[in-house]
């Protein structure tokens, strides 16, 4: 066993009180110990250092030169442990390394704006990764620290993660300006039955979030084309007589329109999720604190 392996805390501590009290006595009564379990660790010091550290005197101890000197870095060894069990203030402007967010395509139009511009004003060291969201590889990604905050929707996240609601959303109908349906007012039959241009950033096929929701009415939508991402989808309604279902705050400022609709889809609730192993890393709570949460 090394000397280190034979070394503890307890026994520092015992070895500065005697420096400050040079009395075995009064160390004890500080450390709230026995007299002898001072003498006991006082041995296994003499043991370590291979010293007497300290020489009787008439009303208690005496230190060595050389314990003289080593208290001295044990008072700094002590101060760095306690500095170590210390918490630390975090602060954003010193803050440098990378952090990477996995986010939906509509999270990366309607989330990450504003987010990326409070992070560049307030930790300008702070470099940003924002990847697609992959839904098959999330959990691995995470888990592994390759991904550090996800932004998507319920349904994408495993149950096991922390969570916030970062807002509540819904879907709208819209069209082209010229679309022929936007002269009407359609059924809802009539909306399932036209040309339909679908988002499935995920995985690639024609179904979409709503199937299950025109379902209870007993119909299947007439889906044409399916798209691999939400941004895309007002420039192929710009081209098409279609319609297609998007997040009310992806078409804010778009040239296209709002069929209206007879029932509407159920609401949906966008999140922000990450790992367990963050749950106490300052950085992590921090970008969490400063979503826009409503």
């Amino acid at each position: 066993m090394s000397k280190l392996d034979r070394l503890d805390m307890k026994q520092l501590r015992v070895f500065q009180a005697l420096i400050r009290e040079e009395n075995a006595s009064k160390a004890a009564n500080q450390l709230g110990l026995t007299q002898q379990a001072v003498s006991e660790h006082l041995k296994k010091l003499r043991d370590v250092f291979d010293d007497r550290l300290f020489i009787r005197k008439t009303n208690g101890f005496v230190p060595t030169p050389f314990a003289q000197e080593l208290s001295i870095r044990v008072d700094k060894l002590l101060i760095d442990f306690n500095t170590l069990l210390s918490p630390t203030t975090f602060e954003p402007e010193k803050v440098s390394g990378t952090f990477v967010i996995a986010a939906t395509d509509y999270a990366q139009q309607v989330v990450l704006p504003a987010l990326i511009a409070k992070l560049r004003v307030q930790s300008p060291n702070l470099k940003l990764i924002v990847r697609d969201f992959e839904i098959d590889s999330l959990h691995e990604l995470m888990q592994s620290g390759k991904v550090h905050l996800a932004i998507a929707f319920p349904d994408y996240i495993p149950n096991s993660y922390p969570i916030i609601k970062l807002f509540e959303e819904h879907h709208v109908c819209v069209a082209s300006v010229s679309a022929s349906i936007s002269q009407t007012t359609p059924s809802l039959a009539d909306i399932a039955n036209y040309p339909t241009i679908i988002a499935s950033p995920s995985r690639p096929n024609f179904k979409g979030s709503i199937d299950d929701w025109f379902s209870t009415f007993g119909l299947k939508r007439n889906i044409v084309v399916s798209a691999p991402c939400f941004s895309i989808v007002p420039m192929y309604l710009e081209t098409t007589d279609s319609i297609a279902f998007l997040p009310s705050r992806a078409i804010k400022g778009l040239d296209i329109v709002e069929i209206p609709l007879e029932k509407s889809p159920d609401s949906f609730d966008v999140i922000a999720a990450w790992h367990p192993r963050y749950n106490d890393d300052q950085l992590q709570k921090w970008v969490i604190s400063l979503l826009d949460v409503e």
